[in-house]
Parts: structure tokens; C-alpha cells; sequence
């Protein structure tokens, strides 16, 4: 039975590859844009654009830097079937993006949330219309910048406004899926029957929140299910539809939240069940955070780590182009959505993951009483700067044939920061704030039992993966590794010390105080981790032990 189980989820990739041959190279491989009729608008009394002469001016400038594009790369800018019309009809709206004068003649009711940015906006009128189907649309999320957000105004809109619409929600894990739902239900605004939540059939009732509980009901009869119009699951749990008698195109639109993490094939199953000419695909995630788990070497080496969002992302149809679309925020606005604003972390935390992985275009919008909370506490190496790396020359160990490494020196220096953290009379820091990320098993094994010692056991530690779309104010990561000779990490596919997205991922969850406790002898060797260094260096929050040679040039300097 348990082999049985397991079996599932690969016999529902299998199948859905299968299906995908239908779905044509406008969804799989996607080399030029056939603009649709927009599905709608939103307002109904907003969509006619003003403000025209600005916008000509500003769409002449476009395309003029089309046709420079297309003369330079022939080839490759005649397969976009994108006209002059398209262009106007993509940079009048964009332009309140960049400081023009058009804009649009908004209700006060045109979104449910009055809150979202001026980006989140645009990408929800861009899922609205739709204009790009059955080509997938991606809202690019940077960490902190509001995906979830997006999604549940998208979602709503398109309920509200298509009454026809049907919407498949998918994620790769159970935890998004049920966030979904959860802040579904927190909007009040649909009504009952309206949205149902499935689950697998070996889901207990213990792991889901009570407040989703009511959406599951009807979850569980599979044929009920599709009466409702906004239908909740996981990418997996998607493939039970394939056993009813569900009509090809039945849903309408395919919303598959934390893309990234989930692999092409996994992917494949809710993109399967929607209509290759009508139906509409959003992608949402990004693509420079963890990718798929992916643990069979023969399945890494055929590419199955590359999630469908990462691949197309890749393909010239979405590449950034600030020739084409600089007004536009270097991506077609027709296919690709990047939010900016980061609403997490400190500017001090967010300036080296803007430079190493989004071309420094984040932009720090966080609650700054929040983010500048810990700017006085007593154990930073500089007052006003929530950074700290703490150099430690640990031991790495293992124990028996446990391919899982652990460092007793940097699991007590964790401890011991908790602790000034958690017990400061002056500023304690709520357990439930703080996270403690590594890289290994063994290493969240020995930190927590460090912490249960001085009853600070309510503190998370976990892997990467466990933290990803989570934020805590603050964050402590031990990388373990000491050893200068490293050996054996791609045997056993564990560390993220060469992984440039888990260290993306674990430098960003924090709100407002990030510690890395390591070996830099051993980290200057990774590219991301030295530039973690060096600027750890420059703004003087180094502490610990000995710098390996090549920074300590950049230390005197200091």
C-alpha cells in the first residue's frame, strides 16, 4: 500500500506528459506572441485610455526601439507577432509604471484591495484580459514582494468579472495551497459553494487549519468539486480530475502559485486540464529561488530540476530586454510581470540579493518600525546596520555512515546569539521571530536540542527549503562546513554552499537582523558567499576569527 501511494504522484507526471502533446508549442515552447481579444478590462469605465498624446509619444519611443531590436536580431524579433497597435496598446498603461501622465479612469471599487502597488495592478489587468492565452503569463515575484497578494485580487477579478470563468488554484505543496484558501476566506467575498478546497485521499483532517476545514467537504466527492468555480488543490491532488469524466477545457484558467518550485511534469497535471486555444495559464514564482526537489541523479541529469517557469523564463520570448521594453520594466508586459517593491526586509538586508539576482531594481517599501527594531542591539559590530557574520574555524563531523554534516563550534555560537536575542531584558526578540536556518539535518538536530537546554525550544530551525516563502525578523544561519577540502556534497546532493538559489532563499527571509555564522575560508571559495564577505567587510559587521588572504586586503582597507 505505501509503495502504492508513493507511486501516485509519478503515474499522474506520467500521464500528464503524455496529455501535454495537445497543449502545442504556444504553451510548451512558446517562440512568438498571437495577441487574443482581451477577456476584459477592468473598469468597465476605464478602458479607453487618456492622456493620448503622451502615450503616442511614448509608444512612438517604443517602437522605435522594437524595430532597432528587430534589426539587430532579425531572426528572432520576427517571431513575435506583436504590431505597432499591440505595442500603443502595452505602453499606455505601463507608462503610469515610469512617471507619464496616462493613466486610467479608475472607480474607487476598480480592486477589492485598495492596497496593492502600482505593478500588482497592472499584473492583475494583465491576468484579467488575457490577452497573451494559451501562452502562459508569469507574475515574477522577487522574495517579499507580494506574490500571494497578487494572486488572490487576480483570482477574485477574474471571478467576479467572467462569470463564465471556472479557476484551477494549484501549488506544489500543501501549505501554499492551503494559504490560498486561507486568504479566500479572509476576503469575505465569496459566497458559499463558491470555492472548494481537495485534498488527498490520505491528507489527515489534524494537518489542515480550521478555517479551510468547511472548503473541504465538498472537496471530497471529485464530481462535486467541479461544481464550484474557483477549485483549490495541489499539483498532484489535480490528477484526480483525469479520473472523472471532467470535459477537456472545463477550467478556464490554470493559476499555478510557487511555479518554481514544482517540476515541469508536476506541473503539466493542472496545465492539462484546461483548453489548448482558449485556456488561460498564470505562472507564478521565481525563478531565481529553490527549484524542484529533485533527489534521482538520472532524473537531474535529463533536466527534471528545471521547473517549467525557470525553462520558459529562459526562452527568448520572456527574456529581459531594456531595448524593447524599458519603459516596461525590461520585460514584455504582455507575458511577464516583475514585482519590485520588497515590503520585508531592512536595505542593508535586501542591497546584495537586489545586485547578485535582480539587477538591483528591489525597492525597499517594509514597515520601518519593524525593520529597524534591532538597529541598536547591543551585539552588533556596527550600530545601525542589521548584519553580522561571525567567522568560527569549526570541526565538521559526521556520525556513523550519516551523510548529514554537523559543527558543535558554530551550533553553541547559534545558541549563544538566540540567547542574547531571546533573553535581552532591554529588547527580547519573541522566540516565534526568530529562524535558524542550515543546510544539514544534523546540524537542526544538534542546535535544537542546544536550544531546548536553555527553553528556547519554541525557536524554528530548519533547512532552506523549510523557510522558503517564510519571513522571521530574525534570521541565523550556520553553514557547518569548515572543512577547506570539501568532498562528497554532489554524492550526496546536500549543502547550499554552491547553490546560488538556496543561498538567495536563506539570505531573505530576514526582516530586520540577518547573522551568518561560517567558515570564511571555506565560503570565499562560493561565489555568492564571498560577496557576502566583501560587503560584510565594507560596511565593518565582520567579527570572528582570521580572514583568508584574498579579504584581507579589503579588511586593512577598512
Amino acid at each position: 500500500m505505501r509503495w502504492g501511494v508513493l507511486g501516485i504522484p509519478s503515474r499522474r507526471c506520467q500521464l500528464a506528459i503524455q496529455q501535454a502533446s495537445y497543449l502545442g508549442e504556444k504553451v510548451l515552447f512558446p517562440e512568438r506572441l498571437v495577441l487574443q481579444s482581451p477577456q476584459a478590462i477592468k473598469t468597465q469605465n476605464s478602458t479607453e485610455y487618456c492622456g493620448v498624446g503622451d502615450g503616442l509619444k511614448q509608444s512612438s519611443q517604443q517602437e522605435s526601439k522594437v524595430k532597432k531590436k528587430k534589426n539587430k536580431q532579425a531572426k528572432g524579433m520576427a517571431s513575435r507577432e506583436v504590431n505597432v497597435q499591440d505595442m500603443m496598446r502595452v505602453t499606455l498603461p505601463t507608462s503610469q509604471l515610469v512617471g507619464e501622465t496616462v493613466a486610467l479612469k479608475e472607480r474607487t471599487d476598480e480592486f477589492f484591495n485598495p492596497m496593492l502597488n502600482v505593478q500588482q495592478k497592472l499584473a492583475v489587468k494583465r491576468i484579467l484580459s488575457g490577452e497573451c492565452r494559451p501562452t502562459p503569463y508569469i507574475l515574477f515575484g522577487p522574495p517579499g514582494t507580494g506574490k500571494t497578494v497578487t494572486v488572490i485580487e487576480a483570482i477574485l477579478q477574474i471571478h467576479y468579472t467572467l462569470p463564465d470563468s471556472r479557476v484551477l488554484v494549484c501549488a506544489p505543496s500543501n501549505a501554499a495551497t492551503d494559504l490560498i484558501c486561507l486568504r479566500l476566506h479572509q476576503s469575505s467575498l465569496l459566497k458559499p459553494g463558491a470555492m472548494v478546497r481537495v485534498n488527498a485521499a490520505f491528507r489527515s483532517a489534524e494537518q489542515i487549519d480550521d478555517m479551510v476545514k468547511p472548503y473541504c467537504k465538498d472537496g471530497d466527492d471529485i464530481q462535486k468539486a467541479l461544481w464550484s468555480r474557483i477549485v483549490i488543490t495541489t499539483c498532484s491532488s489535480a490528477g484526480l480530475f483525469y479520473q472523472t469524466d471532467t470535459r477537456l477545457g472545463h477550467f478556464t484558467h490554470v493559476i499555478l502559485d510557487e511555479a518554481g518550485q514544482a517540476s515541469e511534469p508536476e506541473s503539466l497535471i493542472p496545465i492539462g486540464l484546461i483548453s489548448e486555444a482558449h485556456g488561460q495559464i498564470v505562472l507564478v514564482g521565481d525563478p531565481k529561488q529553490l527549484g524542484p526537489v529533485i533527489k534521482s541523479t538520472l532524473a537531474l541529469t535529463f533536466g527534471l530540476s528545471v521547473s517549467l517557469l525557470e525553462r520558459l523564463t529562459s526562452r527568448e520570448l520572456y527574456l529581459r530586454d531594456e531595448d524593447a521594453f524599458g519603459a516596461c520594466g525590461a520585460y514584455n508586459p504582455l507575458l511577464i510581470t516583475k514585482l519590485t517593491k520588497n515590503y520585508r526586509s531592512h536595505s542593508a538586508l535586501l542591497a546584495l540579493p537586489s545586485k547578485l539576482f535582480y539587477h538591483k531594481e528591489l525597492e525597499v517599501c517594509a514597515d520601518t518600525s519593524v525593520v529597524t527594531s534591532l538597529l541598536n542591539w547591543g551585539k552588533l559590530p556596527r550600530k545601525g546596520f542589521p548584519l553580522i557574520f561571525h567567522g568560527i574555524k569549526g570541526t565538521e563531523t559526521r556520525e556513523g555512515h550519516s551523510p548529514s554534516w554537523f559543527n558543535p563550534a558554530e551550533a553553541v555560537q547559534v545558541m549563544q546569539y538566540c540567547c542574547h536575542l531571546a533573553k535581552n531584558e532591554n529588547a527580547a526578540v519573541s522566540v516565534t521571530d526568530i529562524g535558524v536556518i542550515t543546510p544539514y539535518r544534523k546540524q537542526v538536530e544538534k542546535i535544537k536540542f542546544l536550544l531546548r537546554s536553555i527553553d528556547l525550544a519554541d525557536i524554528k530551525v530548519g533547512t532552506v527549503e523549510e523557510f522558503q516563502g517564510q519571513e522571521y525578523t530574525v534570521i541565523i544561519l550556520s553553514t557547518v562546513r569548515s572543512q577547506e577540502d570539501l568532498i562528497d556534497d554532489e554524492k550526496y546532493c546536500l549543502g547550499f554552499l554552491c547553490n546560488p538559489k538556496r543561498f538567495n532563499v536563506a539570505i531573505t527571509r530576514a526582516k530586520a537582523l540577518l547573522i551568518v555564522v561560517g567558515n570564511p575560508h571555506v565560503l570565499v571559495k562560493d561565489p555568492c558567499f564571498c560577496a557576502l564577505l566583501e560587503y560584510s567587510l565594507m560596511n565593518r559587521v565582520y567579527v570572528g576569527c582570521d580572514l583568508p588572504s584574498e579579504l584581507e586586503c579589503l579588511q586593512k582597507c577598512d
